[in-house]
């Protein structure tokens, strides 16, 4: 840089003005600290600096200088090392609480980001998002609660594929998950098992239009009969909880808990991966363990106080509830039909013909028929039992030809027929 260069901001450059006047007598001291709003003093201190130095006495004397307050370069190294090393692949925020967890190095989010981008280990990402209508949080805890599914690498190929089922509060954003293998009625309704034993039970419940929570087909005899639509398991168990359902329509109509899973594939994943989890097994003992620490850090109040989570009561059996739940009626041989199988009913009663019974069955294979209250005892039909129709065999007598019936002359039939004017009359 030339030493002749002189570099002023814009108030400085303003204030210049005012002081050569000053100095040319044009302005007194009063009225210049009145345009720069100093003092008359002051006035005289940069009066006195710009016949000393010129315009250069205006400048910050610290100006070009690096800040006593900046980081070590022997720390910038350590911090670049560390990162590399353990946290490559980090954003910024995160990176900075490990370094400060694990390392003991305490540094902020921007000049890590700073630090970072200068390293080449953080490029800024600016993309161009889609624009859709914001919608304000619910004012109360537990009148809304997003559910969802999240598919994603969250085991990084150490595991087996794993879908984390996850719930968050829309009022505090607190959030409750499992993992399982699958989507579906099972991880569906034992998620939402475990929300309730945790919390309460919550006003609504969004979801989306996944087959476990909403149907496509059209309404059974019975439904019909009882005025009801169609309904997934999942949605008869949320109606026997009082919890109303609604089907969002978008991804983005959740944009809760779908923001909570955008930070729960970046933490998560890389905490699991620190903590060496490989199975599904310890993956569920892992988050446990950080959900009270993920809460805590991200939980927000709601705008309300008060909580509308119904506490769950003794009369409540969520096994029961949980669990795929039917009518089947019974047949006149005594025996029912499930999900592709038959099941005799041992010790039947007449009353028992063609009347429904309740088939209740869990999760872990235990099954329960259920008539007028009591539970039957039942056995399932093996293959060989089904009852076969025996073919006809052919009869070894010869066919009896018929013979064609004629009346005799005197049968009643033929005198009513003879009538006046008959010509069986005439020829007599």
């Amino acid at each position: 840089m030339r030493k002749d260069l002189i570099t002023l901001t814009r108030q400085e450059h303003e204030r210049l003005q005012v002081i050569r006047k000053v100095m040319n007598g044009e302005l007194r001291q009063r009225e210049a600290g009145e345009l720069m709003g100093v003092t008359d003093r002051q006035v005289r201190n940069l009066v006195r600096k710009v016949k000393e130095k010129g315009a250069r006495g205006l400048a910050h004397g610290n100006r070009g200088q690096p800040s006593p307050k900046r980081m070590p370069e022997e720390l910038v190294s350590r911090i670049v090392v560390i990162v590399k090393e353990k946290y490559g692949d980090f954003k910024p925020k995160f990176a900075a609480e490990k370094l400060w967890k694990k390392e003991k190095i305490r540094v902020s989010d921007e000049k890590l980001r700073q630090i970072m981008i200068e390293a080449g280990l953080w490029r800024v990402h600016r993309r161009q998002r889609d624009v859709h209508q914001w919608r304000e949080r619910k004012a109360y805890y537990g009148e809304m609660v997003q559910m969802d599914g999240s598919h994603h690498g969250w085991l990084e190929g150490r595991g087996p594929k794993l879908v984390l089922m996850g719930l968050v509060d829309d009022a505090r954003n607190v959030f409750y998950g499992r993992f399982y293998d699958f989507e579906g009625v099972f991880p569906a309704m034992n998620a939402l098992k475990g929300y309730i034993r945790c919390y309460g039970i919550p006003q609504s419940l969004y979801v989306d239009k996944h087959s476990t929570y909403k149907t496509s087909r059209e309404p059974s005899e019975d439904e019909l009969l009882r005025g009801e639509e169609a309904q997934t398991q999942f949605e008869r168990a949320a109606v026997e909880l009082g919890i109303k359902l609604i089907h969002a329509h978008s991804p983005q109509a959740k944009g809760r808990i779908e923001r909570v899973f955008g930070t729960l594939q970046d933490r998560l994943v890389k905490e699991m991966r620190l903590a060496q989890v490989s199975t599904l097994g310890q993956a569920n003992r892992f988050l446990e363990s950080y959900l009270p620490r993920f809460n805590a850090q991200f939980e927000r109040e709601a705008l309300r106080p008060g909580d509308l989570h119904r506490p769950l009561s003794q009369e409540i059996n969520l096994e029961e509830i949980f669990c795929l739940k039917a009518q089947r009626t019974i047949h006149n041989g005594y025996f029912i039909r499930w999900r592709g199988k038959r099941y005799a009913i041992e010790e039947p009663s007449r009353r028992m013909k063609r009347r429904p019974a309740l088939v209740i069955e869990h999760f872990d294979g235990r099954m329960i028929v259920r008539f007028e209250g009591k539970d039957l005892r039942y056995r399932e039909i093996q293959e060989q039992e089904r009852p076969q129709i025996a073919p006809r065999k052919p009869s070894s007598a010869l066919p009896v030809k018929k013979v064609r019936y004629v009346p005799p002359p005197d049968h009643p039939w033929r005198r009513l027929r003879i009538g006046p004017q008959s010509p069986a009359l005439e020829r007599i």
